[in-house]
């Protein structure tokens, strides 16, 4: 079996749970070429494990101070340069394409007729999970898209659903400094980040964001380019997480017991859909609209909670893969959940 698998690059989530999936693909020898679309080639990083991939333009989104700009996000994005992609794309050599929310692939599998089998959060969101802005708009994004023939979607709680728990790939924590906080906020300006944390000055900020600040940098705020290995090794050992609502980020502290406090992407369905579900879960605390000092407050005093030990779920969905049978994931996603003891609080949650 050879596949082709179609990953969105806007943003790290996807990325991240490619390279869990790529790692378990490889150890099961499975023949597989990686796609990305969602940002330009140069701006892809730690891209080893998925040896001669390719990019295209694909679809993306525009944000500005923490808010999707619809106006810029339709001038962006090159809408014949896409039509013409997908026309491109041949999948004569493949027998399946799994695609995790990415365009290109997704139609060009819909047009040639190829099995397609969708891997991502987005997914989790056909079903009646915790949603806001569920509007015509939003569902005809989910299910146009990036279509697929069979959509399987991951999620921090079934929520009583065929879904799959979440890909975490995490450092061990070693050592925790419980006064060390992890903050992720790339779609918020860099000025405002450091104003957001300058008054905080008994905690040691670790701020890793693409962009620069103009203003003098505070001793307590230590500021960092993206990369993977630093991220990994500073979510393991920080006592909390300060981040955007996205999925994987939430998942990764989750699994360490980090306590979370999110400032969802505005105007973003999934990410304030997220919030919606971690909020029922009771498993972070949330900014809505801007960046809250007194938000920031309460909650670097607030308990550290139980971390979650999600499976291994990419090394068994390959396996389910491979075996061909796959308009029956039920047994899987009942498989999966079995191997989670949830925190006793979730056991009965729904949205």
């Amino acid at each position: 079996m050879k596949i082709l698998y179609g990953v969105q690059g806007t943003g790290n989530g996807h990325l991240s749970r490619a390279r869990v999936m790529a790692k378990a693909m490889h150890k099961q020898g499975v023949d597989v070429d990686f796609f990305f679309s969602g940002r330009s080639s140069e701006q892809f990083f730690d891209m080893q494990c998925f040896g001669q991939y390719r990019v295209q333009s694909g679809l993306t989104f525009a944000t500005k101070d923490g808010r999707v700009n619809v106006g810029q996000t339709a001038k962006m994005n090159a809408w014949f340069g896409f039509v013409k992609d997908v026309k491109n794309l041949d999948l004569s050599g493949y027998d399946l394409v799994l695609n995790d929310f990415e365009p290109v692939s997704a139609w060009a599998a819909k047009n040639q007729g190829v099995p397609s089998i969708g891997i991502s959060h987005q997914a989790a969101l056909n079903f009646s999970v915790p949603k806001v802005g569920d509007n015509w708009f939003n569902e005809t994004m989910l299910n146009y898209f990036a279509p697929v023939d069979i959509a399987l979607g991951c999620h921090w709680h079934h929520f009583g659903f065929p879904i799959l728990p979440p890909f975490v790939e995490v450092d061990k924590v070693e050592k925790e400094l419980a006064h060390q906080v992890l903050v992720y906020l790339p779609f918020e300006s860099p000025d405002a980040i450091v104003d957001f944390l300058a008054p905080f000055t008994d905690y040691t900020f670790l701020v890793y964001h693409a962009g620069i600040t103009h203003q003098s940098m505070p001793s307590h705020i230590k500021w960092h380019g993206f990369d993977r290995d630093g991220f990994k090794a500073a979510m393991a050992s920080c006592g909390g997480v300060i981040g955007n609502a996205g999925f994987e980020l939430a998942s990764e502290a989750l699994t360490l017991g980090k306590k979370l406090l999110i400032k969802p992407l505005l105007g973003q369905f999934e990410q304030l859909s997220n919030v919606a579900a971690l909020e029922l879960l009771g498993a972070a605390e949330c900014m809505k609209t801007c960046l809250e000092p007194d938000a920031l407050r309460r909650w670097l005093k607030s308990p550290t909670p139980e971390s979650i030990d999600y499976p291994q779920v990419a090394d068994e969905l390959v396996s389910w893969l491979l075996k061909g049978d796959w308009n029956q994931p039920e047994e899987l996603c009942q498989s999966l959940w079995s191997q989670v003891n949830l925190p006793q609080s979730w056991q009965k949650k729904s949205p």
